[in-house]
């Protein structure tokens, strides 16, 4: 645990360092910190929290900067949000797409870093499934949408399913729950198990995850704004590799989605510094989110993305109100 003089001067250390970018040395903290100690006092308690591994040295430089640990505890215990200062424009109701664009331009402009948002999740249901025997162990799963969209999957199974079974599988799914929602579905399924055959219960449970991905695909999309700002941050314009690492991120989307989706179960803003995340495995960057809802229902995730040197405070209300913009905005135009 660290004392009260600890705490204090590893707030002012971080608070200097993402104000100055510069490493921070031991009379430049005496002054910001505000305490009446000595130099070389200051360098024991440095010493301490470097070997805590809240600060590190860089090579080129006597004095110090915040890793990751020390950004977290900054964030979890010594950051103040001021709730009052940030003057936002508003989004306006409109088409859906054009108020996910719309906002994610919004958390890029006032950040200065990258907006990112996660298009709002449909219900994924389904009008009508069927079975075609492809080959041996080799079926074709058709299923259709409310809206008439059909989707094809290839499923492959353990079992090779008789002309019968197959028809068997597909009138119970259609009788008990077309039109139901997948995730609906997925736990009535496990519920009546006992009821069905061993075979034909393997089916609908291999079934129902392929429609799961067949209805959600295209759906969970990321929109990103404000990428070419980082080409202005100092900590990304000096390392090329930090960059190009920050850019295939955005391209992919992959692991973006993944990182927003997490943040969606849970409640008001999240922030993952640095590698920690683990979905988002890099040093450089750090993802501050919320969620999003639409008549009070969680449906989708927004956030800003910047280096770990970010004014994590002015962050947190950006994010957060842009947030609350955004489920006003889409509950509006419904």
């Amino acid at each position: 645990m660290l004392d009260d003089r600890a705490k204090l001067l590893l707030k002012a250390l971080v608070e200097r360092y993402i104000s100055d970018g510069q490493p921070v040395g031991s009379r430049t903290l005496s002054k910001a910190s505000g305490l009446d100690l000595s130099p070389a006092t200051i360098r024991n308690v440095m010493a301490d929290l470097e070997e805590l591994g809240l600060i590190a040295s860089p090579h080129t430089s006597a004095g110090r900067i915040p890793t990751t640990r020390g950004y977290r505890l900054f964030v979890d215990t010594m950051l103040t949000v001021q709730r009052d200062e940030l003057q936002t424009p508003a989004l306006t109701p409109d088409q859906p797409q054009r108020v996910i664009a719309n906002a994610a331009q919004l958390l890029s402009n006032l950040s200065q870093f990258v907006g990112v948002v996660m298009t709002p999740r449909r219900a994924s249901v389904f009008r009508h499934i069927e079975f075609m025997r492809l080959s041996e162990r080799r079926l074709l799963v058709i299923i259709v949408s409310p809206e008439g969209d059909v989707q094809n999957r290839i499923l492959f199974t353990d079992t090779d399913y008789t002309h019968s079974q197959l028809v068997e599988a597909s009138n119970y799914l259609n009788t008990h729950f077309a039109g139901m929602a997948i995730e609906q579905v997925r736990g009535r399924v496990q519920q009546d198990l006992i009821k069905l055959q061993g075979e034909i219960a393997a089916l609908m449970q291999a079934a129902v995850q392929v429609s799961t991905e067949a209805l959600t695909q295209d759906q969970n999309e990321v929109v990103i704004s404000g990428e070419r700002n980082l080409l202005s941050v100092s900590d990304f314009s000096s390392d090329m590799g930090h960059l190009r690492r920050a850019f295939e991120l955005f391209e992919q989307k992959t692991q973006l989605m993944r990182l927003l989706d997490v943040s969606s179960q849970a409640e008001g803003v999240r922030i993952f510094i640095g590698g920690e995340s683990q979905i988002v495995p890099m040093q450089e960057l750090s993802v501050v989110s919320a969620p999003y809802e639409v008549d009070g229902q969680v449906v989708g995730t927004l956030g800003v993305i910047g280096p770990t040197r970010m004014p994590y405070d002015r962050m947190i209300q950006i994010v957060d109100i842009t947030s609350r913009l955004v489920s006003n905005a889409l509950s509006q135009s419904k």
